[in-house]
C-alpha cells in the first residue's frame, strides 16, 4: 500500500496524525494509495485516471476536507469513516456505466448483511440504509474517449466508526449499530473482493434483478428530487436501464433516470 501526504499545502492539512494506517491488503498493495488527507479521493481518483493508472486503483483518505455527495451537496468527512474511490476501465459503452453503480450498491449491502448482520437495504439509486437511517452514500463520474469509456471514478462514504448523527440526525454508523468499533480495513477488503466478482460475474442485466433483492425503495411511496425538477408517487420498479419507474398520482407512469430519492 502507498501512503502519500495529501496534495495540498502544509497550511491548508486540518488534521495530523502520527499514527500510520495500520491496513494491508494481500495482493492489492500496489493498487492501493492512501492519504491521510486529501481534498477529495474523487480529485486525486481523477488525476490519477488521466494519468493511466490502472484498473481496480483505490484510493484512500483518513480525511477530505471537501467531501461532495450527490447533487452537489456536502459530505462531511469526519474521522473513523471510510472514504475511498475506485478507478475503473470497464469496456462499456457510456450509457451502460450506470451498472457499475448498482454492483456497488448491491456488493455493500450484501457484505454488510454477511459481515455485521444488519439489515442494509438499497435506497435507489445507491444509498445503503439500515432501519431508514442512511449508512453508506456513493457518487460517480466518468470519462469519455472516443465513444467509450475511458474511465468509471466511483467515490463511496461508509459512515464506521464516526459520528455522523451528530450532524445528521437520520444518518447511523456501524459503531452504533454495533456498540463497538469496526476494522475498517476488513470490512473495505471484503467490499473490493464481493464488488469484483460481481462486476465479473454473470449477465451484466443480472446485476438489476439481484439489486432488486436487496432494495427498500420499490413499492414505497417515494418523492424524487433533480436540481431542476421533482417526481412523486409510488415505486413500482426499477427497469433494466435503472431508471425508478413510478406511478403518479393521476395514474401516468414515468422512468426517472437520477435524482435524490426520498421515502414517503
Amino acid at each position: 500500500m502507498n501512503e502519500k501526504m495529501s496534495p495540498s499545502s502544509e497550511s491548508d492539512i486540518r488534521i495530523k496524525t502520527d499514527i500510520p494506517f495500520p491496513w494491508e491488503f494481500p495482493g492489492r498493495e500496489s493498487g492501493i494509495h492512501y492519504f491521510r488527507e486529501v481534498s477529495s479521493t474523487m480529485d486525486v481518483a481523477r488525476d490519477m485516471a488521466a494519468s493511466g493508472c490502472p484498473d481496480f486503483t483505490v484510493v484512500i483518505a483518513e480525511f477530505q476536507s471537501m467531501g461532495r455527495g450527490r447533487l452537489q451537496r456536502i459530505w462531511h468527512s469526519e474521522t473513523g469513516g471510510l472514504y475511498f474511490t475506485i478507478v475503473l476501465r470497464p469496456d462499456m459503452e457510456p450509457a451502460l456505466a450506470f451498472r457499475i453503480n448498482f454492483a456497488a450498491s448491491l456488493s455493500l449491502a450484501k457484505v454488510l448483511q454477511k459481515m455485521f448482520g444488519v439489515d442494509a437495504k438499497v435506497k435507489w439509486p445507491n444509498d445503503i440504509l439500515v432501519n431508514d437511517r442512511k449508512l453508506s452514500g456513493m457518487l460517480s463520474e466518468m470519462g469519455v474517449e472516443s465513444g467509450r469509456l475511458s474511465y468509471v471514478n466511483l467515490g463511496i462514504g461508509i459512515n464506521v466508526n464516526n459520528a455522523p448523527e451528530n450532524r445528521e440526525p437520520n444518518a447511523v454508523s456501524l459503531k452504533k449499530l454495533m456498540g463497538t468499533v469496526v476494522d475498517r480495513r476488513r470490512l473495505l477488503s471484503s467490499f473490493l473482493d464481493e464488488f469484483q466478482a460481481v462486476l465479473s460475474g454473470g449477465p451484466p442485466a443480472d446485476i438489476i434483478s439481484q439489486w432488486k433483492q436487496y432494495t427498500m425503495t420499490i413499492g414505497r411511496h417515494v418523492k424524487i428530487i433533480t436540481i431542476n425538477d421533482s417526481h412523486e408517487g409510488l415505486a413500482l420498479d426499477v427497469n433494466d436501464t435503472g431508471a425508478l419507474i413510478i406511478e403518479q398520482e393521476d395514474g401516468t407512469r414515468i422512468e426517472v433516470i437520477y435524482g435524490d430519492c426520498f421515502h414517503g
